[in-house]
């Protein structure tokens, strides 16, 4: 039989938790013809742009390739656009990219809210939010960040 730490369960369980509630949101976004990733980094843009593609890939959860795929993909369909400076590419939402984000973004929010709410109360919140921005925190130290 094997041993698991309480520590090692509550990780299983966090991890299962983002893999769900990725394909959840998934399912969810198909209407909006968005995947939550594409989502993720819209809004990640919109909030602080213009950003780097460096600074952009220590916001988000996405492999570097992954990233490089799925930048040329929202430039494609018009949602982003890149300048260059010297070395740097800098990357901002386009006006398509805006409305898209701002159709969207709403719905995404209440439903990513339902998920926490329909199960936890008011103060089950508060207290799942503070114990993890202690272990995100403690993580970031190890990081170096």
């Amino acid at each position: 039989m094997k041993r698991n730490t309480l520590a090692s369960l509550i990780w299983v369980r966090i991890t299962r938790f983002t893999h769900q509630s990725a394909l959840l949101s998934n399912d969810f976004l198909k209407s909006f013809d968005i995947t939550a990733a594409q989502f993720d980094v819209l809004n990640q843009i919109g909030t602080y742009q213009p950003l780097s593609q460096s600074e952009l890939a220590e916001k988000i959860t996405i492999s570097a390739g992954g990233i490089s795929r799925m930048l040329s993909r929202l430039e494609r369909d018009g949602y982003i656009q890149r300048t260059s400076e010297w070395k740097t590419k800098w990357i901002s939402l386009t006006d398509k990219g805006e409305a898209k984000l701002e159709s969207v973004f709403e719905h995404q929010l209440a439903f990513q809210t339902s998920l926490m709410e329909d199960c936890l109360s008011r103060e089950e919140q508060k207290t799942l939010y503070k114990l993890m921005t202690k272990v995100q925190r403690h993580t970031e130290k190890e990081l170096g960040q």
